[in-house]
């Protein structure tokens, strides 16, 4: 009897044209946010590392994972800041949290 592979979430696929799409509202929306707090400037910082992977030629979904991960926790760190300024926080964690099946 063959034993059957666990669901392992590091190896499903995502789509990565709809990360690029969430990327590129996300990076719309902080540009809106005045002021260069380290947080919020993490978070743009994690936002620019998943564009480069997603331009690079050689992409693992892996990689587009845990660079979305490092997103979704940038944003507990800059929330009060995005708040502030407008940006829908929870929309952008909720849809990462759809995208990578959790």
């Amino acid at each position: 009897m063959a034993a059957s592979k666990p669901n392992d979430d590091r190896t499903r696929e995502i789509d990565l044209e709809e990360v690029a799409a969430l990327i590129d509202a996300l990076e719309r929306d902080l540009q809106k946010i005045q002021g260069d707090s380290r947080d919020v400037q993490r978070l743009r910082d994690e936002v620019e590392t998943l564009k480069n992977l997603l331009r690079s030629p050689v992409r693992r979904h892996h990689w587009v994972r845990d660079a979305l991960h490092g997103i979704r926790e940038g944003f507990d760190d800059a929330l009060d800041a995005a708040v502030a300024e407008g940006v829908e926080a929870g929309r952008y964690v909720a849809e990462i949290g759809r995208i990578l099946g959790m």
